[in-house]
């Protein structure tokens, strides 16, 4: 796909034509794009016992169709096109209006949502390490068979047959 995480484009079909915004996310299997501030949606969040019931605006995806890119040097809508960076020699974008190169930006995570991702794998690394495994715990497995010795485990080893118990 020719656009790209970061871009700024202007909307040029639909209910929100001539707004501009950023792209917050590529939808490529589906070929539509999320952009920041267009196409909002209302969402209801019913309350629970946790939270308070609520209405979300949300940004929803739009066509790739409706989009176009905003050439840097115009500021005007423009198309996209390759060519081969002659120092490099590396295939990229350019704004078809003006030759500008256009480089592929990605959005960085606000300190929140680093501060959310960061404390999440923390949490479940801290929980990981108290809680020992379901296995362990019943008493099967390599760590059960060399600890198991003492401690109570599985039932002893009686052999079960099928036909026990089944009148045959």
């Amino acid at each position: 796909m020719k656009l790209s995480q970061g871009d700024s484009v202007v909307i040029i079909a639909g209910k929100d034509k001539g707004k501009k915004g950023t792209i917050m996310r590529v939808l490529a299997s589906s070929n539509r794009v999320i952009v920041s501030g267009i196409n909002m949606m209302t969402k209801h969040v019913k309350r629970t016992a946790q939270s308070e019931g609520k209405i979300v605006k949300l940004e929803t995806s739009i066509s790739v169709s409706n989009v176009q890119i905003v050439d840097p040097k115009t500021g005007k809508p423009s198309r996209i096109g390759y060519k081969i960076d002659s120092k490099t020699g590396k295939k990229v974008r350019v704004a078809k209006k003006s030759g500008t190169i256009l480089g592929r930006t990605k959005i960085e995570p606000s300190a929140a949502e680093k501060k959310l991702a960061t404390s999440g794998t923390d949490l479940k690394k801290a929980t990981a390490a108290k809680k020992p495994g379901f296995w362990k715990k019943v008493g099967f497995g390599a760590d059960a068979a060399e600890g198991s010795k003492s401690e109570a485990g599985p039932a002893s080893s009686t052999i079960h047959s099928r036909s026990t118990g089944r009148g045959s």
